[in-house]
């Protein structure tokens, strides 16, 4: 039996050496090369079963290659590697027809089993789609944190379907601009993209906004209007603030879901719904749902990809990548230019980011245009997000801090602030089961973290079975992150 031959291209020689060593230790031939003059003579003589390419050569750029490949040897499975880890590579990535992205560093486990798929799969030529235009344009998405890899790899998946996505997280970290992205280079950018917030629409108006209304329909319905689901026809509708729709909309999107039709208040004529639906929401809609605030049904018409974004505090790392970017962004409109030191940096990334990218953005905004010098310190960095902070809490007279709080006073606090906030009672039934998920997803994300995504690791640390602690990651909708090589 022929072993399968791997076909490496990287110009860096330790890498090539690891992934040599690793791939022969599986049961693969492997021949590499650190350019893609050598990796194409090879694919153009009928060698090799899989390519394993960066993107940054000597000769060549590896995204530039696959298409070359792809016309001569339209099954040979692609793999791309690179260490410019932005949401367009990935997506150039898979629009161009490779298997699968991996962003350096990577875990070789991961490597091995996307080696492993890739051979497992019938041959089936790889379709590679248009790339949207002006792919060049400046980037909707700033991060090289490994969950915003994993998030830029999900949508550069989601270019070449037309999936329904829900998309979680606190307000602030960019959901409309994911939901933007998705559609923007997906199968659907030719069409218009139609974001309507439903937390903003009145109650009794929510469903002529989707759906429209005839003329005479209701008291002040002087003309036909159009709702959001014509507007959006052949393009994306994003359903923002989801979670606050109210019941009898919930039935209705619910039944155009079902359906793939609606008719609009008053009217009689079912219209054709030819959109693609992309959610979002801050609430924890399975919560929602035990409080029988959301219909289950619908949640699952919606969720179909879910993807989950973190907030600013859980990818610090991005924040002086982010910092810079809005700087930039903001000398491009007109305000000085500034820089950050180091110090500045560091005190940047220490701060807990409540409200998120939008709330980094604003000050960032903020000190190009009233911070007098050029250079912004960690002293105007820590002046300013003390005027942000809020008042603490109120202590014993007297009382002295003598370093870091707690655990079981800030739980204590965070349970009477919440309590606090819901004192009428109204609407709130499962209060332990919503402490306990706040307290248990930062946790096992954190242990995680920890021994770097190794689960056998984590559930000894946390006390827990293997298979209950794989339970709790996949209904909290935790993201693992092997370990990095």
């Amino acid at each position: 039996m022929t072993l399968p031959t791997i076909l490496i291209a990287d110009d860096d020689r330790s890498i090539r050496t690891v992934l040599t060593q690793a791939l022969g230790r599986a049961g693969y031939q492997v021949r590499s090369s650190s350019n893609a003059a050598t990796l194409w003579r090879w694919v153009e003589d009928g060698e090799g079963d899989l390519v394993i390419t960066d993107v940054v050569m000597p000769d060549e750029n590896g995204l530039d290659l696959i298409p070359r490949i792809k016309r001569i040897r339209p099954d040979l499975r692609i793999i791309v590697m690179s260490a410019q880890s932005t949401l367009m590579t990935a997506v150039k990535a898979a629009q161009r027809g490779a298997f699968e992205y991996l962003p350096k560093p990577f875990d070789l486990t991961e490597l091995l089993s996307v080696v492993s798929r890739a051979l497992a799969q019938p041959s089936e030529p790889t379709a590679s789609n248009p790339e949207p235009k002006d792919s060049e344009e400046r980037l909707p998405l700033i991060g090289r944190s490994a969950v915003m890899q994993e998030i830029y790899r999900t949508i550069a998946r989601l270019t070449t379907a037309d999936l329904t996505v829900m998309i979680n997280g606190e307000s602030g970290t960019g959901k409309e601009l994911v939901a933007r992205a998705l559609h923007d280079y997906g199968k659907r950018r030719a069409g218009p993209f139609v974001p309507i917030n439903m937390a903003a629409i009145p109650r009794e108006l929510i469903e002529s906004e989707l759906f429209g209304h005839e003329r005479g329909a209701f008291t002040g319905a002087t003309n036909r209007t159009q709702g959001r689901f014509e507007q959006a026809n052949g393009g994306t509708l994003f359903l923002d603030e989801i979670g606050d729709m109210p019941p009898e909309a919930q039935t209705r999107l619910l039944r155009v879901l079902q359906e793939g039709e609606f008719t609009s208040v008053g009217g009689r004529q079912p219209i054709k719904a030819n959109v693609r639906i992309i959610a979002a929401t801050h609430r924890d809609l399975r919560t929602a749902i035990r409080q029988g605030q959301f219909r289950e049904d619908l949640f699952y018409r919606l969720n179909v990809v879910p993807i989950r974004l973190p907030p600013l505090r859980e990818r610090a790392e991005d924040v002086p990548l982010l910092a810079r970017h809005f700087l930039d962004r903001a000398r491009e409109d007109g305000l000085p230019a500034k820089m950050l030191d180091q110090g500045a940096i560091d005190r940047l990334r220490q701060h807990d980011w409540p409200g998120n990218v939008r709330e980094l953005e604003n000050v960032m905004r903020r000190l190009a245009a009233l911070c007098p010098d050029e250079t912004i310190t960690a002293e105007v960095i820590a002046a300013e997000l003390t005027d942000l902070s809020p008042p603490p809490s109120a202590a014993a007279p007297g009382a002295v801090s003598s370093g870091p709080e707690p655990m079981v006073t800030a739980v204590e606090r965070h349970i009477r602030e919440f309590l606090a906030a819901h004192n009428d009672g109204i609407g709130v039934t499962d209060i332990y089961d919503q402490i306990i998920a706040e307290v248990e997803r930062p946790l096992i994300r954190m242990t995680l973290a920890a021994t770097r995504g190794n689960q056998i690791k984590a559930a000894a640390m946390l006390g827990l079975n293997r298979n209950t602690l794989r339970k709790k990651i996949r209904d909290l909708e935790i993201p693992v992150i092997r370990g990095l090589m």
